[in-house]
């Protein structure tokens, strides 16, 4: 069992991968081991590829930071273009939405506070499994 006092070192691309269709989450550190208080992940957008569509998260804030490519947001009812470097705070609440417009390969660093995000993924592969996204 992971505890807090555990370190994690993780290589580029390693963690618990989940494949969403042209779009793939690998998870960093997340519930077990933060003791519930925030899920890191990295999403990776193919070239025109949407993201997992609008929604909004009651209780939790997304973090992102764009670590490849330019991705664009949806945050309430506005688009922004954010290049490689760009640090976007969706507090909760707030209809949110992301995608890659670009003819190159994209990724975001995400954080989620408080953490728990990570039980939901296996019901998330599956429906992207039936829903195919662009």
């Amino acid at each position: 069992m992971i505890t807090e006092q555990t370190a994690i070192v993780l290589g580029p691309g390693e963690g618990r991968r989940y494949p969403l269709g042209r779009m793939t989450s690998i998870f960093k550190s997340d519930g077990e081991e933060t003791s519930g208080r925030y899920s890191i992940s990295e999403w990776w957008l193919e070239p025109y590829t949407r993201g997992p569509g609008k929604h909004v998260h009651s209780d939790n804030e997304d973090i992102f930071y764009v670590i490849e490519g330019r991705v664009a947001f949806l945050v309430g009812d506005q688009w922004i273009d954010a290049a490689k470097g760009s640090f976007v705070r969706v507090p909760a609440g707030v209809i949110h939405d992301f995608e890659n417009q670009s003819p190159d390969r994209a990724g975001v660093l995400n954080i989620y506070i408080p953490g728990g995000f990570e039980d939901d993924m296996p019901g998330i592969v599956d429906w992207f499994q039936k829903n195919p996204v662009d």
